[in-house]
């Protein structure tokens, strides 16, 4: 998705991806349950709309295991889809498409990534590799967990104190096959789920992962009718 045309495909897929019946602006609620609690899916959608659905949720630690499981509930009719209008976006810049470089680590390692409602508490994500790019004559090491097999990005820059969604913004990052080149096309850059509801609980970006200036190129907010707030 290097050109115009190929963006514009990715924000039409966007724009209905959020909307979706498990889109970003669906879920309008996440329950954990306590240790040797259950919940079963026809119980959590008891005396809901037709609209709403559960699905089941995990949390994993570092190694892969299972620590806590949960409920979501997702209703193609919430509130927030009747109410959004779009997402504020940057025009296409060919310019913030930056060629980068992808190092392996012998074994996957842990780094400590802070979340949005975890009041100042970390999570260790898989980091594969390190991600090398210079920008604007900088040169930076990014890390990048692993999202299902695919590089995410969480990064900050100086948009986000008052252009940008304030948390940072996320980019998935794909490897050339049989090199270690990597793109950083800062065009399809996206706001996180926690923009869209407060039942996610988004990583933010480490200090490795701030940039000195502004990246003017991808999403900015998502826009709702007047005086409506996510919830």
């Amino acid at each position: 998705m290097t050109n115009k045309t190929q963006w514009d495909q990715w924000r039409a897929d966007r724009l209905a991806g959020v909307v979706a019946p498990l889109g970003n602006l669906a879920l309008i609620e996440t329950n954990w349950l306590d240790e040797g609690e259950h919940l079963s899916l026809a119980q959590a959608t008891e005396g809901k709309p037709p609209s709403v659905i559960a699905t089941e949720l995990d949390r994993k630690d570092f190694s892969g295991n299972v620590i806590a499981k949960g409920v979501r509930l997702w209703d193609s009719n919430s509130e927030s889809i009747q109410a959004f209008k779009t997402i504020d976006v940057y025009p296409f810049n060919p310019e913030w498409i930056i060629e980068a470089t992808f190092t392996p680590h012998p074994e996957n390692r842990a780094v400590a990534f802070e979340y949005i409602r975890d009041n100042g508490g970390t999570r260790d994500l898989v980091v594969p590799g390190d991600i090398k790019a210079t920008i604007d004559g900088v040169d930076y090491t990014f890390s990048a967990f692993d999202d299902d097999g695919v590089l995410l990005l969480v990064f900050g820059d100086k948009t986000n104190q008052s252009d940008t969604y304030p948390a940072g913004r996320f980019l998935f990052v794909y490897q050339e096959e049989g090199s270690n080149k990597v793109i950083l096309n800062f065009n399809q850059a996206f706001v996180p789920p926690c923009g869209f509801s407060i039942h996610y609980n988004c990583p933010m970006p480490p200090p490795q992962n701030r940039l000195h200036l502004a990246v003017e190129a991808g999403e900015k907010f998502p826009i709702f009718t007047d005086g409506y707030n996510i919830h």
